[in-house]
């Protein structure tokens, strides 16, 4: 690797994103109260939003250049590990089910889009709050890219509006009560979306701990890091 692709960030951008590619396919077990957690998460939502603290250790270190080559690179393996990963762990049984071609296109390319524009944003908003208190910049970039990831990703993945990337999902378009409990109803895929942009936020909070750990005794601020 060079110094435009540091080797660390992009080792680990890869491995956050192949986990999350391999766990979403995995519904959370266990309940709270009436909510049955495997009806709103999967376990990717636990490890995906950790790529915010990738790209923004990156952007501390490096600068927003650099971060954003890591991105690029993420953005890469995000698409071929949506198409890949599922029928590699079907053809190891270790799913119930297998998913159309079609159906892994548009899984790409939401993944792919949610991926790049959410980070690429997270970077903007880091830059521009780099110098103000060690919390803002990660904080508020970490939001704003889990606000546009969310979005983009469940919209394109499910929405009916965007059939023409390829076909939808029948059980994801069905109603069914708002996050498993409520009396209202929604297309399942509302819930996820919901569910899935909590957690983000909780984790968004908690990476704040080992941001300033390692912000403290690896990365100290330089100017030259804020170069374009």
């Amino acid at each position: 690797m060079t110094a435009r692709f540091p080797a660390l960030p992009v080792a680990a951008m890869t491995l956050i994103v192949v986990a999350s590619n391999v766990f979403v396919q995995f519904p959370l077990s266990g309940q709270i109260g009436t909510l049955s957690l495997g009806d709103i998460l999967t376990w990717g939502a636990f490890t995906y939003p950790f790529a915010f603290l990738v790209t923004d250790l990156t952007n501390r270190r490096y600068g927003p250049a650099v971060a954003r080559n890591v991105v690029y690179a993420g953005f890469a393996v995000a698409i071929l590990a949506s198409i890949v990963v599922p029928p590699i762990l079907f053809d190891l049984g270790l799913l119930g089910y297998s998913t159309a071609g079609e159906r892994l296109f548009r899984i790409a390319c939401a993944s792919g889009a949610a991926f790049l524009m959410a980070q690429l944003l997270d970077i903007a908003v880091f830059n521009r709050l780099r110098r103000s208190s060690w919390w803002r910049a990660p904080a508020f970039a970490s939001l704003a890219g889990s606000v546009v990831d969310t979005l983009t990703f469940f919209t394109l993945a499910f929405a009916p509006f965007f059939l023409l990337l390829g076909p939808g999902d029948e059980f994801a378009l069905a109603n069914a009560p708002l996050l498993g409990v409520m009396a209202g109803e929604a297309p399942r895929w509302v819930s996820w979306a919901i569910g899935d942009f909590m957690v983000k936020l909780l984790i968004a909070v908690f990476a704040l701990v080992p941001y300033r750990i390692l912000m403290q005794r690896f990365m100290p601020y330089r100017p030259a890091d804020a170069a374009v």
